[in-house]
């Protein structure tokens, strides 16, 4: 499925191929809390690097963070876009929030780093804590 996704601003705009077009992962790390600007993100579409293509490329920068996870985002509006993982260069994770295609319902949803979610921010007491 093709994803075509955008900043708040139209700055930058993209379009990347995912055979799973599920943002099931909510994750609660500070990281994702601090770059999402909220409770967390709803990552881990996965989709080919191969097939990324970004229009307003200018307007785009990226934050290396120190274990080689690399965040792109409008230096115009700030919209987080997508990351990278150095270790695995095939795939681009969209955020789900930057996503401008309908997605559909994930089969599942799974919760990750709820350890570190604040109180205002914690999911579920049933979901199940997978802290990778």
């Amino acid at each position: 499925m093709q994803l075509a996704g955008s900043c708040f601003c139209g700055a930058v705009r993209f379009t990347v191929d995912s055979g799973t077009p599920y943002p099931y992962r909510r994750c609660y790390c500070a990281r994702c809390r601090k770059t999402a600007g909220g409770t967390g993100a709803a990552a881990n579409i996965l989709a080919q690097a191969s097939t990324l293509t970004v229009d307003g490329a200018d307007a785009l920068t990226e934050y290396a963070a120190p274990d080689t996870t690399r965040t792109r985002f409008c230096s115009r509006c700030g919209s987080a876009l997508y990351l990278t993982i150095d270790a695995a260069s095939d795939f681009v994770y969209p955020f789900a929030s930057a996503i401008d295609t309908p997605l559909p319902e994930p089969p599942e949803r799974v919760h990750v780093f709820i350890s570190e979610a604040p109180a205002w921010a914690r999911p579920p007491s049933s979901a199940d804590d997978y802290a990778t």
